[in-house]
């Protein structure tokens, strides 16, 4: 029994050592998203996070021979503004080891989802994009990965 309580102890101390705590600004940095064809800076703006497109792999948009712009947006009066320098990752708060409360934005699509952010590790995060509830399975992950300066 007493051999019992060691290992356990010896287990759960080894789980907090491997296993550090996530906080809050963990997501502070430039990610590549999973087409790899943009670099979202995630910053914070008082107790929120968001992120905005900073780099993009084809700037230009070949049909006009213009910087791209949010053309799929459904709100007309929002489609000449700049793809690069576009928020994307809205309203996200910390809470439980997760980034949740936010939406994510696709500007090739113009829709706008619910999200949440995990971090797999330090290098790489999940952002799931949903409708209506998480749970529900109307929605998609993808992988993101820390960009090092």
């Amino acid at each position: 029994m007493k051999n019992k309580l060691i290992l356990t102890a010896a287990f759960l101390l080894a789980t907090f050592v491997l296993l550090p705590a996530q906080s809050a600004g963990d997501i502070i940095g430039k990610w590549l998203n999973a087409d790899k064809d943009a670099h979202i800076q995630i910053s914070r703006e008082g107790n929120q996070f968001v992120g905005k497109i900073v780099w993009l792999k084809e700037p230009i948009d070949p049909e006009t021979g213009k910087p791209k712009v949010d053309k799929n947006n459904p709100e007309e009066k929002l489609r000449t503004r700049k793809t690069l320098g576009l928020a994307i990752l809205n309203g996200f708060t910390f809470k439980d080891g997760e980034w949740s409360g936010g939406t994510i934005y696709d500007p090739k699509s113009g829709n706008t989802y619910k999200s949440y952010i995990k971090l797999d590790n330090q290098n790489k995060m999940n952002v799931r994009g949903y409708i209506g509830k998480s749970w529900m399975g109307l929605g998609r992950t993808t992988e993101w990965t820390r960009i090092k300066d």
